[in-house]
């Protein structure tokens, strides 16, 4: 059955001390807003946006600027922190600027960690006794696995040291399946989100997606819209966007929401998109409600699926 409730995700707890966290489905992402990241932030969750994802890596996030914008929106009463989800990444020295870097890439990959870690517990907290002793993170997402499985498995076992006190949970992102399989199986906190990017070349990832769903982890797409440009012009996406009167991205997000268990994130830098996707969302809640509309979901996200190619195959396949 298609996903017929669009509310936050309740994020898997792997002991009983991990505090409870849900997740958004619209998580505002900040990757390439360089010096308006504070500006664009506070303006995010002005118009009611209550999850921010951000990374350790100066190339292409403003981290510090995230934080302000963050602790701007709490100060002028918009939001309190604990109804936001806030996650950051730690990038691996590949993924970073070798001339700006948030720690030593010839020190060990613990130190690594542990200074990025550091970092982002300075630039993000936003308790009210905002100190990084009292600070914490929602999520702290790996950015992409490192070179071998062996060294992705050390990184994962030194993130779960933070749990469940500055952290609450771990991701993982632009990973494949085989990855994904193993870290779950060998780590003691087991990854409660899955950041990956949502296109035909990896087959909208759809054996990533199932295992994610079989094991109640929160896929999260991001290139939703800039990946899908086929999408964005369907008759099923059309479909959707006549029936609820949204623009056509809004009607993409939706359907791709619909998937179960998704969340996705959305970058735009207009505060009138802000507040027409997340309408879009009120509208969706209103017109399920309605009779008949449920079965007429249920369709859409059948033929959406076909859109997809949606094939589900050997679960020991590890291409995707």
């Amino acid at each position: 059955m298609a996903d017929v409730g669009f509310h936050p995700m309740r994020l898997i707890n792997s002991t009983d001390k991990q505090p409870e966290s849900k997740v958004p489905r619209f998580v505002y992402g900040t990757a390439w807003k360089k010096d308006r990241s504070a500006e664009l932030v506070t303006k995010a969750l002005r118009a009611g946006f209550t999850g921010i994802d951000t990374a350790a890596q100066p190339k292409h996030y403003q981290e510090n600027l995230v934080g302000d914008g963050i602790k701007r929106a709490i100060q002028e009463g918009y939001v309190k922190r604990k109804d936001l989800y806030v996650q950051t990444k730690f990038t691996p020295p590949p993924g970073q600027d070798p001339n700006n870097l948030p720690y030593d890439p010839k020190s060990s990959l613990e130190a690594q960690i542990r200074t990025s870690i550091s970092s982002s517990l300075r630039n993000l907290g936003v308790p009210v006794n905002t100190t990084q002793e009292n600070s914490y993170l929602d999520t702290l997402i790996l950015h992409s696995p490192l070179a071998t499985l062996p060294d992705t498995l050390e990184a994962w076992k030194i993130f779960e040291s933070y749990v469940p006190n500055h952290i609450h949970h771990l991701g993982i992102s632009n990973t494949n399946l085989r990855t994904l399989r193993t870290l779950f199986e060998e780590a003691t906190i087991k990854p409660s989100i899955v950041q990956n990017r949502f296109y035909p070349g990896t087959r909208h990832d759809s054996n990533v997606r199932r295992f994610c769903k079989d094991k109640n982890i929160v896929y999260q797409s991001f290139w939703t819209l800039t990946g899908n440009p086929e999408l964005l012009g369907s008759e099923v996406v059309k479909k959707v966007t006549e029936e609820l009167k949204l623009r056509k991205p809004v009607g993409l997000y939706l359907c791709v929401m619909g998937l179960g268990n998704v969340s996705v994130l959305n970058g735009t830098t207009s505060s009138e998109r802000m507040k027409e996707d997340l309408e879009g969302l009120n509208e969706w809640q209103k017109w399920i409600g309605e009779e008949g509309n449920l079965s007429k979901w249920e369709d859409t996200m059948h033929q959406f699926r076909a859109l997809l190619g949606e094939q589900f195959t050997d679960p020991e396949d590890t291409s995707n």
